[in-house]
């Protein structure tokens, strides 16, 4: 029920005391509208702060993904670290190459065989000093000296003398004259000759 002069009065109310009374009830109706109101922006305020904390939760979902700055900053960094990495061991395997094929020679093997023996090195157990020299050098020296030997350039090796052929007579002997010689240096270089002459 509405709280009127009409009401007031039936009630026996005098009508100063009515009027204090109105006066009353309208700042308790304009007190409670303001706070009403002040509800009804707190709400929307709070849908709009809703709204914004959502959108920055949104954003920082962002950042943990992929292809956030600090993922491709890792990413590059760890790319360039393993590209240092390679140029670091590259070198490394350089010094040893060179440390190997310098052991290859010192132990005697033939020059036109160093290549294709240090290819063959297996560069992550070889170990450098800190002179560049290889580690373990004397087993080493041993070990290739073994496995190795027959590229070893012998002391005192030397190639069939050709200074003296042996006489062939003025033409190339047959069969039967290369069997009949008894040195085997001579007899070798016959066959060579009648093999090279078309074994006529």
């Amino acid at each position: 029920m509405a709280l009127t002069r009409k009401f007031l009065t039936a009630l026996g109310i005098e009508a100063d005391k009515i009027d204090e009374i109105i006066n009353a009830h309208s700042d308790t109706v304009e007190a409670l509208k303001a706070e009403r109101d002040s509800y009804k922006s707190d709400a929307e305020n709070y849908a709009k702060t809703k709204e914004a904390l959502d959108a920055a939760n949104e954003k920082l979902k962002d950042y943990a993904k992929e292809d956030t700055y600090k993922v491709k900053y890792d990413a590059l960094k760890e790319d360039y670290d393993n590209f240092k990495k390679g140029i670091e061991t590259e070198k490394t395997n350089n010094s040893k190459i060179t440390a190997y094929k310098a052991l290859l020679k010192e132990i005697g093997i033939s020059d036109k065989r160093i290549d294709a023996v240090a290819k063959l090195a297996e560069l992550d157990k070889l170990k450098l000093d800190k002179e560049g020299k290889l580690d373990g050098v004397d087993d080493l020296k041993k070990s290739l000296s073994e496995e190795w030997a027959d590229f070893i350039v012998k002391d005192g090796t030397q190639g069939v003398n050709t200074a003296t052929p042996p006489g062939n007579n003025g033409g190339a002997k047959t069969k039967k004259e290369i069997l009949a010689i008894k040195d085997t240096t001579q007899r070798q270089q016959a066959w060579a000759e009648y093999i090279k002459n078309g074994g006529n």
